[in-house]
């Protein structure tokens, strides 16, 4: 195997990764002879039989969306570096791309991404992984694939205390919010429509700006994800002001944004996925972030794993149907 010692720098180091594969280019066209573990990613499973694999192969580098603020799981830190609990998850996903590649080296290009524009990103290919706070459901599975379920999260309402907001009934003829581009706020739309609760269905650019609405009085009510709710409630000084309904309306099954149509890579991730489930090593993973003290702020969450994800890490899964999780 053609080896070059670590301490080259790095340019010279790519130069010599780049003439390994030129290498084994040549052995699949030429018959050279060059040993399997050279050839390895032409193989069946390697980058020959994935789109996503091939273009991360050729151009040296592999891209991660990441959110801004959805802590924990995918936020900046005062370094203004992405860290969190998705984040953590997809960090394990490169190392097993560069095992795969046999690029140790290989770059990894950090995008940040809304709700608006995470899934159009993957669809179109600029993004490889997305790494944040989305949900799988089948008419997005349309447009991209997802990895095996992340995280479980339901919907509910945040609102002052006074407004004795409890049901979405109580939301009848009034305002609420929900971020752009979201199931909350389609869910909304569905429910006004057929309930016909004539309720004004406003729209915020972000989780912080929809929560911002009901903090100003523009909106009575905030429908989204409730671990995103506590998430915003751990980091307000006002926190005892507003309450969390005890009322679910749907079931949320986050999971990693892939490439649609690219069955090896999606099997890749779900290999890592699996592999940190069986071992219980999403066990520390979870607590790390949901159950201790996260930087930059020192929040907790103090939130305990589901019965319903850990039934997921038994049985791993990449349904979109909520009814599967119940």
């Amino acid at each position: 195997m053609l080896k070059y010692p670590h301490h080259l720098p790095r340019a010279l180091r790519q130069t010599a990764a780049a003439w390994r594969r030129w290498l084994a280019g040549l052995a699949l066209v030429g018959g050279l002879g060059l040993p399997t573990a050279v050839s390895g990613q032409t193989q069946p499973g390697g980058a020959a039989d994935s789109p996503t694999l091939r273009k991360v192969r050729d151009t040296g580098v592999i891209v991660l969306g990441h959110r801004l603020s959805s802590v924990p799981f995918s936020y900046l830190d005062a370094k203004l570096k992405p860290v969190g609990y998705s984040m953590d998850l997809c960090w394990r996903v490169v190392d097993q791309v560069r095992k795969r590649l046999d690029m140790p080296d290989l770059e990894v290009k950090l995008i940040a991404v809304t709700s608006a524009t995470r899934m159009p990103l993957v669809a179109n290919g600029t993004v490889d992984l997305e790494c944040g706070v989305t949900t799988n459901t089948a008419e997005r599975q349309r447009n991209q694939s997802f990895s095996i379920t992340t995280f479980l999260a339901e919907s509910r309402l945040l609102s002052r205390r006074e407004e004795g907001v409890r049901t979405l009934d109580d939301l009848r003829g009034k305002p609420v919010v929900s971020t752009i581009a979201t199931t909350s706020i389609q869910y909304l739309h569905h429910v006004n429509q057929s309930r016909k609760l004539d309720m004004k269905i406003l729209v915020g650019l972000d989780d912080t700006d929809a929560f911002r609405h009901v903090q100003t009085g523009r909106a009575v009510a905030f429908a989204m994800d409730d671990v995103l709710l506590r998430s915003l409630l751990a980091g307000s000084p006002q926190s005892a002001e507003y309450v969390i309904s005890d009322e679910a309306y749907s079931v949320e099954p986050y999971a990693i944004g892939l490439p649609r149509d690219d069955a090896p890579f999606k099997a890749l991730v779900d290999g890592v996925l699996t592999d940190l489930y069986r071992r219980g090593e999403i066990f520390t993973i979870y607590q790390r972030w949901f159950q201790s003290p996260v930087p930059p702020k020192g929040l907790n969450l103090q939130q305990p794993m589901s019965e319903a994800f850990k039934r997921v890490i038994a049985k791993p899964t990449d349904s979109p149907d909520p009814a599967h999780y119940r």
